[in-house]
């Protein structure tokens, strides 16, 4: 009873070209209208679509600089330089460096790893980062995931002596750093094909270039391929394209033969012995990796993912887990700060963006707070705290909404930003934080759409009960990995009733355990609605109502099918 639905009903055209398209792949009408949805209207593409292959990578020399990159970085090698493969202190920034540190390692060894501390240095390149790799004779710096707007950094460094090759897929500015080599498919001047990589695909593409162009079997880079499905789900960018092949072996390597750090962390979280998908990663091992970098330091995500004796990995993997639990319990304690901040500010509760400032607020999980309040209250929100003399805030956005320009709107008022559509960083004055509340809210005032700000759940079809069997349950697995671009497909069931059984379950007796009969079948699935205890009295008053959901298997019963309800709505008058 929270969304407005959004479902279209299949246009002629629509389902002759699925009738076709399912007797081309033997599949059921469901499964072909869903890939005509998606824009896979022939049986090529569809059969693309269903088995990603590794030969269809984009040639890593169409992106700008690669040539230099991978000419710099053999040159550097080959003068015996030392090397320091440099992060940021996210998932998509330790994957990264644990994707090229181990690569590369195969191969040279005086090279090192470096992730600043997020409390102590702050994002991106930082001073004491320069000198320890001045400290410690490093030549070349690979930084992933970062540093498309450190123009004073890379620039002092060049004066040290060290150049950079810059990974990076956030947004540039018009003036760029100064760096040997800038790879990253946003730049304005690069034709690269694919322009939504995260950093860790952006350093897979350096990697996979070097290896081209020193005649390393591709088989070599297999391997790491786990980092970047975990970066991927973790960065949330779409899952699609050049994503989908990375995101889709790589989770098969996940599933197969994961890396050492990696397998501690899927024993720690209690994945082992079930196929890991894509909201695994998000949900489960995607927060392991972040905790240390928002607790502590992120080094330690990276320490444990490059690891290779696996009693040691289980060690850390239990010593970043205790992380987690801790970032859980400030998370909770902020988000509730931040709801009763909301509540008292009443001219912020019918704005259609929120700014909201705490100096006390931990700087680790301001950007998972973010995510909290506009998933809540369904705008855009930066929430920020202080960080030594400055204010420091993390941006999320709503569904097509870009967040990012937004905050650029507001440029002049800020020290440092970056980001992306969705995502987005900031750091100010805490003088100038009303202003840009001011500002901020009118840029997304005279922006957003009124569609934004309501949450939509979109319906891919109306079915029956009948309509779910396993043939229907094992086509859908093969329309994963899930994600931006490729969501998981919701579909209705129209008046369906309470079997009998359903009950409130839960810790807060906050979900509801659902037995449901169709009323045009008669069939009968079982089901769970996670959250919504509150529908739970109409449901037993055994009237009828429509419910849209995903098809699941129960984790603790295999093979069998379960409903994932995402909203129930009582059925009209």
């Amino acid at each position: 009873m929270l969304f407005k639905w959004n479902y279209q009903e299949p246009t002629a055209t629509e389902q002759q070209t699925a009738k076709e398209l399912g007797e081309k792949l033997n599949i059921g009408s469901v499964l072909a209208l869903l890939l005509i949805r998606r824009g896979i209207t022939t049986e090529s593409a569809a059969k693309r679509f269903f088995r990603p292959q590794l030969a269809d990578l984009i040639n890593p020399f169409l992106m700008k600089d690669m040539d230099v990159a991978v000419d710099r970085l053999n040159d550097a090698m080959g003068r015996k330089e030392r090397i320091l493969v440099y992060g940021d202190y996210d998932v998509d920034g330790c994957t990264a460096v644990a994707l090229v540190y181990k690569f590369l390692q195969q191969f040279y060894s005086n090279i090192d790893y470096y992730i600043p501390d997020r409390y102590d240095e702050g994002y991106g390149v930082s001073e004491k980062g320069l000198e320890y790799a001045k400290k410690t004779g490093v030549k070349l710096v690979i930084i992933l995931d970062c540093g498309i707007k450190a123009i004073a950094q890379i620039a002092k460094a060049k004066e040290m002596g060290i150049d950079f090759i810059i990974c990076d897929h956030h947004v540039p500015d018009e003036e760029m750093p100064p760096a040997v080599a800038i790879l990253n498919p946003k730049r304005p001047d690069d034709s690269y094909p694919f322009k939504e990589l995260c950093g860790c695909g952006v350093g897979f593409k350096l990697m996979q270039a070097f290896a081209k162009n020193n005649g390393i079997p591709f088989s070599r880079l297999i391997p790491l391929l786990d980092f970047c499905a975990v970066s991927i789900a973790a960065d949330i960018v779409p899952v699609a394209d050049e994503n989908r092949i990375l995101a889709f072996h790589g989770l098969k390597q996940l599933n197969q033969n994961p890396n050492i750090g990696l397998k501690a962390i899927i024993d720690v979280c209690g994945l082992n012995g079930r196929e890991i998908s894509m909201s695994d990663i998000i949900f489960k091992i995607g927060p392991r990796i972040n905790a240390s970098g928002r607790m502590e330091n992120g080094r330690k995500s990276v320490d444990l993912l490059v690891e290779r004796d696996y009693q040691v990995a289980v060690k850390m993997a239990r010593h970043i887990d205790g992380y987690n639990e801790q970032r859980k319990d400030i998370d909770r304690q902020m988000t509730e700060e931040a709801n009763q901040i909301v509540e008292r500010l009443e001219s912020q509760k019918h704005q259609s963006s929120m700014v909201l400032y705490d100096e006390n607020w931990k700087k680790g999980v301001i950007g998972i707070v973010a995510s909290r309040l506009t998933e809540i209250y369904f705008r855009p929100t930066v929430v920020m705290t202080r960080d030594g003399d400055l204010a420091t805030g993390s941006a999320r956005s709503v569904t097509g909404f870009d967040v990012y320009a937004a905050i650029k709107s507001c440029r002049d008022l800020l020290i440092n930003f970056g980001g992306h559509t969705y995502a987005a960083g900031l750091t100010m004055r805490w003088k100038d934080i009303p202003e840009f509340r001011q500002r901020f809210q009118q840029y997304v005032e005279e922006h957003i759409q009124p569609e934004q700000t309501e949450p939509t759940l979109n319906i891919d079809a109306v079915i029956d009960f009948r309509d779910i069997a396993k043939r229907l349950q094992n086509g859908l697995k093969r329309f994963a990995p899930f994600g931006p671009c490729n969501p998981k497909p919701v579909f209705c069931t129209e008046a369906v009733y309470d079997y009998g059984t359903s009950k409130v379950v839960g810790r807060d007796q906050e979900h509801i355990k659902l037995e449901l009969v169709d009323s045009k079948s008669g069939n009968v699935l079982s089901g769970i609605a996670f959250g919504q205890s509150a529908s739970a009295r109409y449901i037993k008053s055994k009237r009828a109502f429509d419910i849209a959901y995903t098809i699941e298997e129960n984790v603790f019963k295999r093979n069998l099918i379960q409903l994932q309800i995402e909203d129930i709505r009582p059925r009209e008058e």
